[in-house]
């Protein structure tokens, strides 16, 4: 009589949590903490990269709109002297640009905050296997940029000119939302959306929203 064949357990990963909002980041190491190991965090660009270059985890979770230069300035700075290190964006934005740009810096998805909790641990052990995972809408994005470099702009000196904080205010301001519910989905003060929304129109030589709101149409950041 054979002995039974006993399988491997899976490797726990070691993943790493890169978000500019502290609850936003508690939560998500208190559901993701149940199918991997939460190795470390950071809120900021310079303290991720850091960070990240001295744990050296399996997959990194990656926010975005940060200052400085967002998850985007994370990833380009991680992989030039880690390359084995993988990450998944995980983000409020849906929009095109946001995709497609840390999909061409080398993420290996892009899933949004909506995701169920047992959705994105599964996102997680799939990224670090090698695979490419997407929310279901952004795919096409995806696929159409790929297909079709002309559908979504490589540059555009007016959008360069807003930071990732004001891109992310005129984004949700397109989309018809008020400062009272930008400002709570981005956890910040009416005050400081406010700010944003005056920064915007002085960059873009712009008087109102619905001027704001037809010219992020037109760069399909809605």
């Amino acid at each position: 009589m054979t002995d039974p064949v006993i399988e491997p357990e899976a490797r726990r990963l070691n993943v790493f949590l890169v978000d500019d909002h502290a609850m936003f980041r508690a939560g998500v190491r208190a559901e993701l903490g149940v199918h991997v190991d939460v190795v470390g965090e950071a809120s900021t660009v310079s303290e991720a990269i850091s960070r990240i270059a001295a744990v050296q985890p399996d997959v990194v979770l990656l926010d975005v709109h940060m200052p400085d230069g967002g998850g985007r300035a994370v990833l380009e700075s991680v992989r030039r002297s880690h390359p084995q290190v993988r990450f998944l964006a995980l983000s409020v934005s849906d929009a095109a640009e946001d995709v497609i740009g840390l999909i061409r810096a080398g993420a290996r998805g892009y899933v949004t905050k909506t995701i169920s909790p047992d959705e994105l641990a599964a996102a997680v052990r799939r990224v670090a296997d090698g695979d490419a995972v997407f929310s279901p809408r952004l795919a096409g994005f995806v696929l159409d940029a790929f297909a079709s470099r002309a559908d979504v702009p490589v540059a555009d000196p007016e959008l360069d000119q807003l930071t990732n904080r004001e891109r992310e205010v005129l984004r949700l301001l397109a989309r018809g939302y008020a400062y009272k519910e930008i400002a709570k989905e981005l956890f910040i003060s009416i005050k400081t959306v406010e700010t944003h929304v005056s920064n915007v129109l002085r960059k873009l030589q712009m008087s109102n929203r619905y001027e704001l709101s037809r010219w992020a149409a037109d760069r399909r950041l809605v």
